[in-house]
């Protein structure tokens, strides 16, 4: 089977998945997933546990680079691409339900972005206190 590509988004950050068929390997910007912290590690697992149970088994393997953003935004973008290219490589509507059910946001991106600044201001939201005297 050729290879599939997803993306996924949050914040800043852009993932990359290129998924193809193999052992069940993650990769995240040339590192293996499980070198990731204990956190962040978990919530990468989420979606191969998800498939796992399932699908049975994964046989398939995963590259994905991440760019821009902090370090949980890369995680969790990451994580949305990866569980979007194992709903394409599956090709299962079980999988797709069990994602949704399990979290939306595995299918789904958060859209919230940052607001732009005012006009004359350094922050969006709360202005500066005036002095009166």
């Amino acid at each position: 089977m050729a290879k599939i590509i997803a993306s996924g988004k949050r914040k800043r950050a852009v993932a990359k998945a290129i998924i193809k068929e193999g052992k069940g390997k993650v990769t995240i910007n040339k590192k293996d997933h499980k070198t990731l912290s204990m956190l962040d590690k978990l919530k990468i697992e989420e979606p191969l546990r998800i498939a796992k149970k399932v699908l049975g088994e994964n046989n398939f393997e995963v590259t994905i680079s991440v760019k821009g953003g902090g370090e949980k935004g890369q995680v969790e973008a990451a994580r949305l691409a990866l569980a979007k290219a194992i709903s394409k490589f599956a090709n299962s509507e079980e999988l797709t339900k069990a994602f949704l059910a399990y979290d939306r946001n595995l299918l789904v991106a958060d859209v919230r972005r940052k607001e732009p600044n005012k006009p004359g201001d350094s922050k969006a939201r709360a202005k500066r206190q005036s002095s009166k005297r």
